[in-house]
């Protein structure tokens, strides 16, 4: 049974496993060292089958919205509902933070995560040209709000 608990500096290991295994230019050990200890905006989750470590997300909380910085799951574990959970536990803070949105960018050409992430309310809200560094691949920028937005934005007027 898969079950989803906050990241810790001991699930690092794990966690770069499914990093290294799932993206062009994965995070380094440092990267999440610095995320998990200091970084303060920080909220990740990992997803565990007993002991292994396969899949984590992670968000940053900034001021009113959340950043989703990654969602990994193993190639072997993917279409199980892995990511769902792991989207969930994101959703879950951003909600009890009363965040405004959700934001995040994606592979224009990664039409699985962006299926994925449509399933959750996201929708596409920008490209930034060529984003991603190892293949210059544009990235589509994804937004959810939540209705404390509606709220936020009547202020604003």
């Amino acid at each position: 049974m898969i079950r989803v608990i906050p990241m810790e500096e001991a699930h690092i290991d794990g966690v770069l496993a499914v990093e290294e295994a799932t993206f062009s230019i994965p995070w380094t050990r440092a990267d999440f060292v610095r995320e998990v200890k200091e970084n303060k905006m920080a909220v990740y989750f990992v997803a565990m089958d007993g002991e292994k470590i396969v899949g984590y997300a992670g968000m940053w909380h900034v001021i009113t919205e959340g950043h989703i910085t990654n969602v990994a799951v193993l190639h072997e574990y993917r279409r199980q509902g892995i990511g769902d959970l792991l989207m969930q536990s994101l959703e879950e803070v951003a909600l009890a933070r009363e965040m405004i949105g959700i934001t995040l960018e994606v592979r224009i050409n990664n039409t699985a995560a962006q299926r994925l992430y449509h399933k959750y309310g996201f929708r596409p809200e920008g490209i930034r040209k060529n984003y991603y560094s190892d293949t210059h691949e544009d990235a589509v920028i994804m937004w959810k709000y939540y209705p404390i937005y509606e709220d936020y934005e009547k202020t604003l007027q």
